[in-house]
């Protein structure tokens, strides 16, 4: 598996962003999700990554600078045919690396309450993120959940 930047031209990340926009409002109402489309996402505090092995994109995640000691991690998803193969746990390590690089003391991230998310749940717990109030410019909301890891 490669993880590399990504500048969201290729048609492959594209259709894997617009996946993961579909999944949100399949999951979440309109006014809870707070996925990033394309353009979204070419924000210069956004650092946008995906995995590839061959020709083929596995997932994305993307690290947005709140501030310069605080991150926030973005748009994490998994191409349905490589689903249980570490692909999630790989980009968010990578996420977390960067993120201490950059000398980030807390990592924070915006996640779905409902059922549909409890795998993103386990993996942010498994990292070892706690759950904690809203953060940034989030609201108190009972469609989202938000988690924080101190780095």
């Amino acid at each position: 598996m490669d993880i590399k930047i990504d500048d969201l031209t290729d048609i492959r990340t594209i259709k894997l962003i617009k996946t993961h926009l579909a999944g949100m409002m399949e999951n979440s109402p309109v006014e809870s999700i707070h996925a990033l489309n394309v353009e979204g996402l070419k924000q210069d505090n956004i650092t946008f990554y995906s995995a590839w092995e061959d020709n083929d994109i596995m997932g994305c995640g993307a690290l947005k600078e709140l501030t310069a000691k605080h991150g926030e991690v973005k748009s994490m998803r998994t191409a349905e045919k490589h689903l249980r193969k570490g692909v999630a746990s790989a980009i968010l390590q990578h996420i977390i690396n960067e993120a201490k690089k950059r000398g980030y003391t807390k990592l924070s991230l915006e996640t779905g309450s409902m059922d549909a998310f409890k795998p993103a749940h386990r993996l942010y717990e498994s990292f070892g993120f706690r759950y904690c109030k809203p953060f940034d410019q989030y609201w108190d909301d009972p469609n989202s959940l938000f988690m924080e890891i101190d780095l």
